[in-house]
Parts: C-alpha cells; structure tokens; sequence
C-alpha cells in the first residue's frame, strides 16, 4: 500500500539559485506499471546557462562547520520530510519507478546517508600526504604543496538505477566545487531529496543546483561545466574518452574468481548476494578452476527460489521493469546466450506481475571458456555468466573490471591482480561485490580527477 502522502502525483521542481523552480507543463515520471507519480520540471539551455554562471560566481562551502552541517543534511535525508515527501513516501516512490527492491532502497537511505555525513572525511582520504588543504596551512614551507581545485563547477549527468550513484557527487561539494545534478527520469526522488536536504541544512542555493532537463540542454550543462562525470553504456564511455574535462561511467563488468585452493560451497553466500542485480558493482561473470558446472548447478538451485513480487513489497528481491523493457531484455539475453548452457532462465526470465510491469528472474549460463563473449555482457538484473578458468589463461579474462571479488589463497595472484591497471578493486573472503564504505575508492578516488597538487613557493 502506498504512504498517505503519495495518493496524487508529486511535484519536482527545479532547484536553482533563486529557489525551486516550476515549469508550466511538466513532464510525467511514470512507476514500473506506467501509472503517472509525479511531474518534473525541465530547464531550458538558457536557464543552465544562467544557473552555471551563479554557480561560477559563488565561492566554495566554507570549510569551517562543513562536518556539522553535513551531518544535520544526512539526518535530514535520512528521517526528515523534504520536498513535501517524507522518508518512507521517498524511499516507496524511488522503489516503484526504478524497480529497486523497498529493501534495497532503504539499504540504499541508510548507505547515502552515512556517506553524506561523512563526506569531507571521504574527501580528504584521496589528498596527497606532501600536500596541505590551504596556503594558510602553517605546515606550507619549502617541499610542500597546496591541494588545489582543476575548475569550480561541477556537474553530474546521472543514471536512475540504484540510488548510490549519488552519493560520489557529495565529495565535489566538500571539496569546494560547486555542483550542478541532472537528474535521471526514471528516478529523480533521491537527487531532489539529497539536494533539498543539503539546502535546508545550509548549503546556499548558488552553490548546488539540481537541473532536470532533456538531453540537448544536458550537453549544455557538460559543456559549460569544469569538470563532470556522466554515467551511460558503452557508448557513453566512448564519446567522451578523449576529453579530459568529462568521466565516463560506464559498465562495471564486475567478475567473482574462484581458485581450486577454496572451497566455494563456504562461499556460496557471499557468491549469490548482488541486492537485485541493477548496479555497476553487481557481478556479472563468475570464472572458476575446475569444472563450472557444480557451482552453475548450486547457483540456479539458490536463484530459483527468489520469489517474484512487486518492488514495494518488503518481501520483494528482483528488480521489475515496465513489461516491454523486461521483454526486450530478455529478448537481448536468448541472443547473446546462444550456445551457452542454461542452468536457470533458458526459457524466459520474464515474470508478468499483470500490471504492465514484470519482474525480470535470474539467470544463471554456463560458457565454454574464459574468453567467451558472454563474460563481458552486463545486464541490470541477476544475470551470472560461470566459466572455467585455466591458469593458462592468465589475467586476460579478467581484465576491464570495476570490482574483482577473489576467493583465493594464492598470494602471487593476488599480487598480480592488485597490479593490473585495468581491475579497478579487488576484494578477497567474503566481501560481496556490492561492499562500499566512505574513504574507499569506488573507481579510484574522486578527487584523482577533481584535485591536484600545485607548488606555492615563497607566499607569506
């Protein structure tokens, strides 16, 4: 049952430098059914320019009681009514239009809201020790450097798939970037809930901004910002390869591996938890030495089980989509499953709940070798590619990884993994691939790209 306070459709403004602003005619933000539940305000070109000048012309969050106000923003996020909506009509509307699991958004509250206190914190982890935060730093003497901003707007082209991916942005902030939020359509709650939180606890109006808009105004706001990061597919990560100002966020393609030194069934938990499928950190491929198929076959009994139910469900552990996405998706995976042996959603992962929506169920394949395709096919639900992995076979399988969890007692392996430039993390024991905390990098540090050292040198 939805909350009391979500009977009719809930309005998104804008928040611009002079207050929420409203448009006259909205665009409708639909659930997974296709039912409207709320109306977003879109900007124009002219008004993200207007908003990007403000922003350029305001100075940083003042670093003096930053924690403290970060910390009164979280709570308010957290347990607070913002935008009209309170905590649980939030977390039921950002469960219904992005087919999260209610669970797993309200993990996701809790998550973004410790991330949120503890955000300069976070920040500060990325700096270089031979730096100092600011000039006045008594520290500052002949060897140091100042830990300095690359611009002074930010902006963030958002993805609606779990509501973690916000949570990065926050250390821009901290780090005295104004920044600058478009929102996803498919689930614009939690970046209008963070910004408005952040408002009310202080943070002034002409230094974060949340600008939903269409895609021509979206590259409006890149081009006119410093610095951004823009979340997409392949070929997201493409377009913007070669420019310097611009991180793409692409697929994580996030892999298990699994050595003959362990014993994977004391594992298998840890193997099968991905908190529906839908995020970058999600895995993707397990690869494992020996024979696939014992774990192929314990990995679809486990999966079978998983009920199918709406998301707003508290019993509810599978993603659902609007019925023709969840068709074409399942449509795309009898294609690219082709030749592989299907241990669970051979016949269809689609799940009609009869409300134009439809949960899409697991699906667990088993492929002939490391290398094949399919290893590197990532789909937003729970999706398992099991291949055997030869030591022949080296790193290369491996290769191109956001998160690489490591059941292993090899410690030369290890060693080899950890330097690979193109595994982003590796986790070893039973750390799910999910695992995040704040300081820890999720695709390096943020501030890698934000921040660098400069050299100030004879300055009293």
């Amino acid at each position: 049952m939805a909350p009391a306070d979500v009977t009719e459709p809930v309005y998104l403004d804008a928040l611009g430098p002079r207050g929420p602003y409203r448009t006259r005619v909205p665009v409708t933000v639909p659930d997974v059914s296709g039912a409207e539940v709320a109306r977003l305000s879109l900007v124009p070109p002219v008004y993200v320019d207007r908003t990007l000048a403000a922003l350029r012309k305001a100075g940083p969050v003042p670093a003096a009681g930053l924690d403290a106000l970060l910390a009164a923003a979280a709570e308010e996020f957290a347990t607070g009514t913002v935008g009209g909506l309170g905590v649980r009509a939030y977390e039921y509307l950002v469960s219904r239009t992005s087919g999260n699991p209610l669970t797993v958004v309200r993990g996701a509250t809790r998550g973004t809201a410790r991330f949120l206190g503890r955000a300069r914190a976070s920040a500060e982890q990325g700096r270089p020790r031979g730096t100092v935060r600011d000039r006045r730093d008594p520290s500052l003497g002949a060897g140091h450097a100042v830990w300095a901003r690359r611009g002074e707007v930010f902006a963030v082209n958002a993805s609606g798939n779990h509501p973690g991916v916000h949570r990065p942005w926050l250390e821009a902030l901290a780090l005295g970037y104004r920044v600058a939020v478009r929102p996803s359509r498919r689930e614009p709650f939690t970046p209008h809930r963070l910004v408005g939180a952040l408002h009310r606890a202080g943070i002034g109006q002409d230094r974060l901004a949340l600008l939903p808009t269409d895609h021509r105004s979206a590259q409006t706001l890149i081009r006119g910002a410093d610095r951004a990061v823009v979340y997409g597919g392949d070929e997201v990560v493409a377009r913007y390869a070669h420019d310097a100002r611009v991180l793409p966020q692409g697929p994580g393609r996030t892999k298990i591996l699994i050595t003959a030194d362990t014993d994977w069934r004391e594992h298998l938990d840890t193997i099968v938890a991905d908190e529906a499928g839908t995020a970058c950190v999600n895995a993707t491929a397990v690869l494992v030495e020996g024979d696939p198929a014992p774990l192929s076959e314990a990995l679809a009994a486990r999966l079978s089980r998983l009920p199918g139910l709406p998301p707003q469900d508290t019993r509810a552990v599978l993603p659902v989509y609007p019925l023709d996405r969840a068709r074409a998706l399942d449509s795309y995976l009898r294609s690219v499953a082709a030749g592989t042996r299907a241990w669970l959603g051979g016949d269809g992962v689609v799940d009609d709940l009869g409300d134009g929506s439809a949960v899409l169920r697991p699906a667990v394949h088993q492929v002939a070798d490391a290398g094949a395709p399919q290893v590197g096919t990532e789909l937003p639900f729970p999706c398992v590619w099991v291949a055997p992995w030869r030591r022949s076979d080296g790193i290369a399988p491996l290769r191109g990884t956001l998160v690489l969890s490591v059941l292993s007692r090899d410690r030369a392996l290890l060693d080899t993994l950890v330097a690979e430039p193109s595994i982003a993390n590796v986790y070893t024991g039973d750390h799910p691939t999910y695992w995040m905390a704040p300081g820890v990098p999720h695709d390096g540090y943020l501030s890698d790209f934000l921040m660098r050292g400069k050299a100030v040198v004879g300055i009293e």
